[in-house]
């Protein structure tokens, strides 16, 4: 097993560049109340991003991980053979019932305190359950998407595969990545909420400060190194067999002992026997626990010209997508680079939300976001198809048992609702 590993992200440049800093405006607090000057920051300093914690935990033979299922496909491009673990049961090889999985999903919201604020993580759990994570929603058709500029422009057609078929957000997208879209499918993948007790965390003044974007709303800035070991405290006492969801409230994470170095937004993980956690005399049954933590982010906290997508449930959407596909933070494919998304470098991993940051579409009614910025709608990120990383062209992934592509051909969740070219074909190298 390999030790804790924090992948360090840069800046967001490019396609999804931020805009500088506007005209001064009255404060709004991201679900805290309002005392104290936070310290302003600029839309080109505010780098939205996520990260990964623990990781290199190897499959164990074991019952007592979230349901999983082993795949591997063969790069046309460097001739490897990558494998990888996915949640859920095997679409490939399931039949019938046996290819509806359902996990519980334990949420707890926490309070965050810092500098005298509180950011309630609590205030956004009913909106959460309401959004598409949870709730049943249909995805033939969206009525917004991210454009050219990384703005707001006209919806369309999402997935006719599953048009009139209700599903939860990671529901559709595992049926759209392996076709299996339509009303007689059996293949789901389903989330059971489930809501622990909330609790509050107190930042140390030396571990966080505030801040405020251009357009005046306030949030909590919390060192990642600091928040990680809080966050792998807490999923010490979960059950491994669900995923603990921690949710927050206008709270992101710096990097580099700098503030201003902000803005990660959630990460996933795990934890397995010699990582840390676990029995060490588990008899070949050993605990592998995957978690997640993710921010709501209110409407406004991000340069809405730029990054319009990136509000509310986007940061829970990208962490439990990419939990799915990659649990046991292991997932190797041949390394890609992406001009939306230049933060992450030449990444070698398969992390279905990186590339799309910031990208999205509508989906459900919003009611608890009511500022200026708002419009009504929930904002579930893009995710990119594992085809993509595979270089398949066109679109087949070779499996062990058949050849399977994701639904239309696409390699992303959005399909032509994406405007860059870089998600209409496989992934280039680097």
């Amino acid at each position: 097993m390999t030790g804790k590993r924090i992948r360090r992200l840069g800046s967001v440049v490019a396609v999804l560049a931020m805009a500088g800093a506007g005209a001064a405006v009255p404060a709004m607090t991201a679900g805290a109340t309002t005392t104290g000057a936070p310290t302003p920051i600029s839309d080109a300093q505010m780098h939205p991003s996520y990260t990964t914690i623990g990781g290199g935990a190897t499959v164990l033979p074991t019952t007592r991980t979230v349901a999983h299922w082993w795949g591997s496909t063969t790069n046309p491009t460097n001739g490897v053979t990558y494998g990888y673990n996915m949640v859920g049961a095997n679409p490939n090889t399931c039949s019938g019932a046996a290819c509806d999985v359902t996990v519980r999903a334990d949420i707890t919201p926490i309070n965050v305190v810092v500098d005298g604020q509180t950011f309630s993580g609590s205030d956004v759990v009913a909106p959460t359950l309401a959004s598409p994570v949870f709730a049943l929603n249909n995805y033939g058709s969206t009525a917004h998407a991210t454009d050219s500029t990384g703005g707001k422009g006209p919806g369309g057609t999402l997935s006719q595969g599953d048009q009139g078929v209700p599903l939860q957000l990671e529901d559709a997208t595992m049926r759209a990545q392996f076709n299996k879209t339509g009303a007689a499918s059996p293949y789901h993948l389903r989330l059971q909420p489930t809501v622990l007790p909330a609790i509050t965390i107190d930042v140390p003044p030396n571990q966080g400060t505030l801040l405020a974007s251009p357009r005046g709303i306030v949030f909590a800035d919390v060192n990642i190194t600091w928040w990680s070991s809080q966050i792998q405290n807490l999923e010490q006492s979960a059950n491994p067999t669900h995923l603990p969801i921690y949710l927050t409230n206008g709270v992101m994470n710096y990097e580099g002992h700098n503030p201003l170095n902000c803005c990660v937004i959630g990460f996933h993980g795990t934890r397995a026997t010699g990582n840390g956690g676990g029995s060490t005399n588990a008899n070949g049954n050993a605990k592998v626990q995957t978690f997640a933590w993710a921010s709501w982010v209110q409407p406004g906290t991000f340069n809405p010209g730029s990054t319009w997508a990136l509000q509310d449930i986007q940061a829970l959407s990208h962490e439990i997508s990419e939990w799915a596909d990659d649990p046991f933070v292991n997932n190797a494919v041949q390394p890609w680079l992406t001009p939306t998304a230049p933060q992450y470098g030449c990444s070698g991993y398969l992390e279905t939300g990186d590339p799309v940051v910031g990208i999205g579409f509508t989906m459900g009614t919003n009611t608890y976001d009511q500022n200026q910025y708002a419009d009504g709608s929930y904002h579930p990120e893009d995710e990119v198809f594992l085809p993509w990383y595979m270089r398949q062209n066109p679109n087949t992934t070779s499996e062990p048992t058949q050849s399977v592509s994701s639904y239309g051909g696409r390699y992303t969740l959005m399909g032509d609702l994406n405007p860059f070219q870089g998600f209409r074909q496989p992934a280039t190298g680097c």
